[in-house]
């Protein structure tokens, strides 16, 4: 995700009949209470050790020949092997959409992944399954299917999210959605975005946002045109069609305020 966050600008009036029209400002106690209602409902949601856990199902994902299954995580917690796991496919999927700001970006995203608020949904073959007749486009060299959680098969790609306050609303946001190539197209992408909106919902939380580079043509068709993800009013394109960026930011809302706030497409 890119480091800046574009604030929304809000236009403070309207007009009919040619006389201004002020919107009524909340009290000041009413923006404190809001604030901390939303700041509480993040506090207990990060502090859930098995997001995974009300939804049983979602611990597996067996179709097209893939035979998985899905555990939680936490970045102060990853192991050495894990870490060089996630550098490895953010390089090999990442690497081309981001061209010239890959360098830095890189950067960005090794101090991300081990944050203490990063949460995250690993996906590996079952124990049992066959890993070593199926190809990977990473290298042995790179350790990348050679990387185990305890009791599970190699791991084939992971999800990292956090909980955060956008525009003052509370958000599941995902950092990454990274899979290897061999197990995309067969409907996991998918899989873990209902996941993820689940947990959003489970947890109280307003909307799921995410960051896509334009460059990365799939992953925008994937969540606009499959998952009806809409450009947010918090994004670049938005705030400003002037400001030349290459990332859009994306979300999908439950709520009326949330509606309102992140996904009101009107011209400001």
């Amino acid at each position: 995700m890119e480091s800046e966050t574009p604030q929304r600008r809000r236009s403070s009036s309207a007009t009919c009949n040619n006389a201004p029209i002020r919107e009524k400002r909340p009290k000041r106690s009413e923006v404190l209470a809001k604030r901390k209602t939303v700041e509480e409902l993040i506090t207990t949601a990060r502090a859930q050790k098995d997001h995974l856990a009300p939804f049983p199902a979602f611990r597996h994902f067996h179709a097209k020949g893939l035979s998985l299954c899905l555990k939680s995580g936490h970045g102060n917690k990853l192991s050495s092997t894990v870490k060089t796991y996630i550098q490895n496919l953010l390089k090999l999927n990442m690497e081309g959409p981001f061209g010239s700001e890959w360098p830095e970006q890189e950067k960005v995203k090794r101090r991300e992944m081990v944050a203490h608020d990063a949460h995250y949904v690993f996906v590996h073959e079952v124990a049992n399954s066959n890993a070593d007749e199926m190809t990977t486009m990473l290298t042995a060299a790179e350790t990348s299917t050679s990387c185990c959680l305890e009791n599970s098969g190699p791991l084939v790609g992971f999800v990292q999210y956090r909980f955060v306050s956008e525009e003052e609303i509370p958000v599941l946001y995902v950092y990454e959605l990274q899979l290897e190539p061999r197990v995309q197209g067969k409907g996991l992408g998918k899989f873990l975005m209902q996941l993820l909106e689940f947990m959003a919902q489970k947890n109280c939380m307003s909307a799921v946002m995410l960051t896509v580079q334009k460059a990365n043509v799939l992953a925008v068709d994937f969540y606009i045109s499959k998952l009806r993800y809409i450009i947010s009013a918090t994004s670049p394109s938005k705030v400003n069609p002037m400001m030349k960026k290459s990332y859009e930011i994306l979300c999908k809302a439950f709520n009326d305020e949330a509606k309102a706030i992140l996904e009101d497409r009107e011209d400001e």
